[in-house]
């Protein structure tokens, strides 16, 4: 058998069915993993008593019979999430110390379902970012490298050290959040599949908030049947989370059929973007090819307001986080500044938020609270809303018309190198959001698909946007076309 650590999900689920192995030899093969991976940065706060607790535990579990899918599978968990005695602090200064008493919503469905924590993992300070270099904890790097070259890249961001770790192969599989394309972008970088579900098809609870209208969890995997598997134990109504929606939750790896026979898929004009590198145009229409010698039907379709969507979403987003972020002043949680005599309630927030939060979430907040002071409120806040709604009908429109789903690239470039990007211009930065950010805007289901390999021999992926509340439907084309790609590629071990 190849390495423990290296195995799907699927995989390492058959095995323990078959008693092959147990999760404690499968957590052990991860653990140990870890350890070598320090290079990496991925995780940042292991858990390894609490990873063997909890695949004894699961091993007892399938031997008794009818465990659950996830059952003895070890995975990573984002440092968004809160989980219950272990360190939550979204990778900022500001939350140092914080060890919930609660665990959110997720990580529990998770840890019911018997899947074992291994620990926290690295991501951008509060999920802003598209690079892992906001992090407190320093940088996630990715395991992949240009040909012969040693520069260190980005695993994208923010869920950047769950990226580097499900291609590490240091976890099975690892939980993402997306705000703008935070689960996708990284997927894409790192060659492995990432899917952003419908907003309110998985529990916001417990999960550190960054702009509440647009944040989901989803699953980071080796493939698209791992999604499958691990999204249907994440998703489910949640009466704490008011946006949760109450509706079953299908047998998503059940629809996997590859079957992609007489569906419509949708090419946006829109998104043909000025400079877009050749690699990513040829991967895109090969993309295209592939799902129509499956059987797809491929046609043209427009979504006017797609040049809208960067700036709605960067100024919504920062709106919503400068109110989100409002609650972390000093006084109930987490880091509190040294205060000098003389100093009142003012200067403890002033000097707890100017060194707790860094620079980019600095930035997010001024922005948020400018679009949101009284003067500018219409002009940029409503604004952004009214073109939010328009985005949103551009999709419904383009589904009414009988598109089943919507293929596009995932990102505008393969990995960049870190540093490479600089604090001098962040709109560079924000850029990398571009084909991202409208289904964020308009609540849709969107997976990243590993489909190709640029000339440095870096991956590629491809996006594919689905309709509301249809995962199964979209994962089982984002099957039929990991199937044609056959992308099989893995990062050489340097770390």
């Amino acid at each position: 058998m190849t390495e423990l650590n290296k195995l799907t999900l699927a995989e390492a689920r058959d095995a323990l069915r078959k008693g092959d192995t147990t999760s404690v030899e499968l957590t052990e093969a991860c653990l140990k993993a870890i350890d070598a991976a320090d290079a990496l940065n991925a995780f940042v706060h292991k858990t390894p008593e609490l990873a063997m607790e909890r695949a004894k535990a699961a091993d007892e579990r399938i031997k008794a019979g009818n465990a659950p899918s996830m059952c003895g599978l070890p995975i990573g968990i984002k440092d968004l999430f809160c989980t219950k005695g272990v360190p939550s602090q979204a990778a900022s200064k500001i939350l140092e110390g914080f060890k919930p008493e609660y665990e959110s919503t997720v990580s529990q469905k998770l840890a019911d379902a018997g899947s074992v924590m291994l620990g926290k993992l690295n991501m951008d300070e509060f999920a802003m970012g598209s690079s892992n270099e906001t992090s407190v904890y320093g940088n996630a790097v990715s395991p992949w490298r240009r040909g012969n070259d040693d520069a260190q890249l980005t695993p994208g961001g923010s869920s950047g050290g769950s990226a580097s770790a499900v291609a590490a192969d240091l976890c099975l599989a690892a939980t993402g959040t997306d705000t703008g394309g935070s689960i996708r972008q990284p997927a894409a970088f790192t060659g492995t599949v990432g899917i952003k579900p419908t907003y309110g098809r998985c529990s916001r609870w417990g999960i550190v908030a960054f702009a509440s209208s647009l944040d989901q969890a989803g699953p980071m995997t080796k493939s698209v049947r791992d999604a499958a598997i691990m999204l249907e134990t994440m998703c489910g109504h949640d009466p704490k989370d008011s946006t949760s929606a109450e509706l079953a939750v299908p047998d998503f790896e059940a629809m996997l059929t590859g079957d992609i026979r007489g569906k419509k898929i949708g090419i946006p004009k829109e998104y043909r973007m000025d400079g877009m590198p050749g690699e990513i145009e040829k991967l895109w229409s090969d993309g295209a090819e592939m799902l129509k010698a499956a059987g797809a039907e491929i046609v043209d379709i427009s979504l006017p307001h797609t040049k809208y969507a960067l700036p709605a979403y960067y100024v919504i987003a920062p709106a919503e986080a400068s109110s989100n972020l409002a609650r972390y002043d000093g006084v109930r949680y987490g880091r509190r500044a040294t205060l000098e005599a003389g100093d009142g309630i003012t200067e403890m927030y002033e000097k707890t938020r100017a060194e707790g939060f860094g620079h980019e979430v600095q930035r997010r907040v001024m922005v948020g609270t400018y679009v949101l002071s009284a003067g500018f409120y219409d002009a940029y806040y409503n604004r952004a809303r009214r073109v939010r709604t328009l985005i949103k009908k551009d999709f419904e429109d383009a589904f009414a018309a009988g598109v089943d789903a919507i293929l596009t690239p995932a990102t505008p470039s393969a990995a960049f190198g870190l540093g490479e990007m600089t604090e001098a211009d962040p709109v560079q930065m924000y850029l990398n959001d571009v084909f991202t950010v409208t289904v964020n805007l308009a609540g849709l289901p969107g997976v990243a698909v590993p489909a190709g390999l640029d000339s440095q021999g870096l991956p590629l992926g491809l996006q594919l946007i689905g309709k509301p509340w249809e995962e199964g439907d979209l994962l089982n084309t984002a099957y039929a076309l990991e199937n044609a790609a056959g992308f099989v590629a893995k990062p050489q071990q340097w770390w």
